[in-house]
């Protein structure tokens, strides 16, 4: 069973309310977007590729790391989502876990806890709440949304049979604005 992480790192970070894009902010030293790069590459899955669109943000992918730009990123996170399946259906993947590139506190252990799932949907649960990564198998792709700002939820929802729950270590936030930043840094 091949799996391949994804992140997602293409939309444009309207909320954060600063001259630099969120993903290259600084967090702890670092630009915010090479935590989720890093982590997820360190889960060692058979790859990891980061979907990007909005911005230029070749300086924070490590090198090595494949990218995958989403020239249509301001149709939603469906759409990065998509690349990032196109990408990995065309490179043979079985699963993809797929994490946000503005969550820098999931660790390794989280992306290879819900990648060592053999439900056709895995969710991570950080201390009871459900959030990225989230491994969907080949079988699920067809079902996932192709527009909008909705991703593999809608699925999970429709199908919670499919879905398996898996405990992980980690904090789930989402550095959003300036002021997460602040909170978190």
């Amino acid at each position: 069973m091949r799996t391949a992480a994804v992140v997602l790192a293409a939309g444009a970070g309207t909320r954060f309310g600063a001259t630099t894009h969120k993903l290259l902010a600084d967090f702890r030293g670092r630009p915010l977007l090479t935590w989720a790069l890093e982590h997820a590459r360190a889960a060692e899955l058979d790859e990891t590729l980061v979907v990007t669109g909005a911005v230029d943000l070749r300086s924070a992918i490590p090198e090595g790391l494949g990218e995958v730009r989403n020239d249509r990123w301001a149709e939603g996170q469906a759409t990065s989502l998509q690349a990032g399946i196109a990408w990995a259906q065309e490179a043979g993947f079985d699963a993809v876990v797929v994490g946000l590139g503005d969550q820098p506190l999931i660790p390794p252990e989280a992306w290879r806890a819900v990648a060592a799932s053999s439900s056709p949907i895995a969710v991570a649960v950080f201390d009871g709440q459900r959030r990225p990564p989230t491994r969907l198998a080949a079988a699920v792709w067809p079902l996932l949304p192709r527009q909008g700002d909705e991703g593999a939820r809608v699925v999970m929802a429709e199908h919670p049979e499919l879905v398996e729950a898996v405990a992980c270590p980690g904090q789930p936030i989402d550095i959003d604005t300036l002021e997460d930043l602040a909170q978190w840094s």
